[in-house]
């Protein structure tokens, strides 16, 4: 069973900055996807960012572009968000996920729906305080 464990949520002020990591612990196949998601209470799931771990390719929301990084490492198995500029509004639960069956052609189409992430980790709070 592949285990995600994400960490490094918290309280920021606005403008402030946080780095959230990831570790993915029994899964040895080398072409996969990672992403991050978040969700308010009421609200659906966003996808954030997400990476595919051949050739460094990356994929972000709008609404974070230019603010947020992502970053993978395959060896390791981990993925981490850096995250600036926070606003307000990326106050969330985020969730490391991770997708067997993904492509470089549909990495970025699966960040938009996140049901075909096929394991989870249990999410890490981030609030943004104004």
């Amino acid at each position: 069973q592949v285990l995600l464990v994400e960490s490094g949520g918290g309280s920021v002020q606005a403008g402030g900055s946080l780095r959230l990591s990831c570790e993915a612990s029994r899964y040895t196949d080398s072409i996969y996807c990672m992403g991050w998601f978040r969700q308010v209470p009421g609200k659906e799931r966003e996808g954030v960012a997400a990476a595919y771990s051949r050739g460094g390719n990356t994929y972000y929301a709008d609404s974070v572009k230019g603010r947020f990084t992502i970053s993978q490492d395959n060896a390791k198995k981990t993925l981490s968000l850096q995250m600036n500029s926070l606003k307000p509004e990326d106050t969330a639960m985020y969730y490391c996920a991770l997708d067997s069956r993904c492509s470089i052609y549909t990495y970025q189409s699966r960040l938009n729906s996140g049901s075909m992430y096929n394991y989870w980790g249990p999410g890490t709070q981030v609030t943004v305080s104004s």
